[in-house]
């Protein structure tokens, strides 16, 4: 029987120019949502569906910081999962599980967003992003 795959929830408008992995194995685990007012209840409708196994969450562009700390402050207990944002720029913030269970949050350059993207498969390496 197949090992069951991670998701990576993507929160991304239409307008993005992030060049998403499109190999077959690496689309298979990439689900997106919209953007939008009301992004934190979709972003906790998916975190909650228990037949999605969600690994990490990429807001692309997609979340002010607001939205995004509104995100951090409604995240369900068990999603121990990063949290990344991306802004406008190409730099952004990482929200990450620390070895006691709680939070931390990173500054990220543009450089380490597309580092922290192609090591992960979500992007082909040696893309660049445009703002």
């Amino acid at each position: 029987m197949p090992e069951p795959q991670r998701l990576t929830l993507v929160a991304c408008s239409d307008a993005n120019t992030m060049a998403w992995n499109e190999n077959a194995a690496a689309a298979s685990r990439l689900a997106f949502l919209g953007e939008g007012p009301f992004l934190h209840l979709e972003v906790m409708a998916a975190l909650n569906e228990p037949t999605l196994d969600a690994e990490r969450l990429i807001l692309d562009r997609a979340a002010t910081a607001e939205a995004f700390l509104e995100v951090l402050a409604s995240l369900p207990s068990e999603f121990s999962g990063d949290v990344l944002r991306i802004d406008r720029g190409g730099s952004g913030f990482l929200s990450a599980t620390g070895r006691g269970g709680d939070r931390a949050l990173y500054k990220l350059q543009p450089e380490d967003v597309l580092f922290y993207l192609s090591m992960h498969g979500i992007i082909g390496a040696g893309l660049e992003m445009t703002a």
